[in-house]
């Protein structure tokens, strides 16, 4: 049985980035702490937590401590209320979402309505919105567009969760054309995700069975598994080799792996060892 491992699988340059910065950040003779997870990835996130970094639930007002902001970004009040409440502040937000922050908060700026193209409980899609000073409007799919909502919308600038899949995206904004008569729509989905996305289209049709690595709670996983399902219906999703079962590969000469951008590299090996060792 062959294996073929995606060329783009495992941590973005974000994910790899905000990691750097968190590692570095416990050299600092502050306590560190953090709202919620720094990526999306249960292996990383008890990593994080053997370095002494601390999960918090909410913001106190504090001495001598420092908060590390994650990859998918912060909303800005919540940037300023930890400054307001003693904190020192860390940024490890990936570049690309700031990108994204900007892109959202200019085009308001110039007098747009944002309509955000993401999953709205999301961490990045709550740091998104979180930029801006009015309300915006948060669409997951083009069968859930609130028409009654952005009936009255003159010009509507679109901004897109950095890990969309970009033909729901399309989809959306093709209907939203419809609607709004004046519409930018900003193509804001990062780079890895494209590569991935675009591999991701192609090894399915290769492969007797694909497997998807990566949390459930990881939104580009989601997508990666979503796009080779519809592609090839033996595809199946794991955060480790201890979901794999031995009755996929059956009469399966060829294996195609991929993992999601916040999972690592020693997660994604194991799976092939299993893989290799024991099917």
């Amino acid at each position: 049985m062959k294996i073929n491992l995606a060329k783009s699988a495992g941590f973005c340059f974000g994910v790899r980035r905000a990691l750097n910065i968190a590692l570095n950040s416990v050299k600092s003779d502050t306590k560190i702490q953090m709202l919620g997870d720094i990526v999306h990835n249960e292996d990383v996130v008890r990593a994080i937590k053997r370095l002494g970094i601390e999960k918090i639930d909410k913001l106190r007002k504090v001495k001598n401590k420092t908060l590390l902001i994650r990859a998918h970004g912060m909303p800005l009040k919540t940037f300023e209320k930890a400054q307001i409440l003693g904190y020192k502040i860390i940024d490890a937000t990936c570049p690309m979402v700031k990108e994204i922050h900007k892109t959202a908060r200019d085009a308001e700026l110039k007098g747009y309505k944002i309509i955000v193209i993401g999953d709205k409980n999301h961490d990045e899609v709550k740091g998104i919105i979180g930029q801006l000073k009015n309300e915006a409007v948060v669409i997951d799919k083009p069968t859930n567009i609130p028409f009654r909502k952005i009936k009255g919308i003159k010009k509507a600038a679109v901004i897109v969760q950095s890990t969309q899949n970009i033909e729901n995206a399309l989809k959306i904004v093709k209907k939203l054309k419809q609607c709004i008569k004046n519409l930018r729509f900003f193509n804001t989905i990062c780079r890895p995700t494209r590569i991935k996305q675009q591999e991701i289209r192609i090894m399915p049709l290769k492969n007797d069975v694909m497997v998807i690595i990566g949390s459930k709670t990881s939104a580009n996983t989601k997508r990666l598994y979503e796009i080779s399902k519809s592609l090839n219906p033996k595809t199946f999703w794991i955060q480790s080799k201890n979901d794999i079962k031995k009755e996929w590969f059956r009469g399966a000469k060829k294996v195609g792996i991929t993992a999601g951008a916040s999972t690592p590299d020693y997660t994604t090996n194991k799976v092939i060892k299993f893989i290799k060792e024991r099917l």
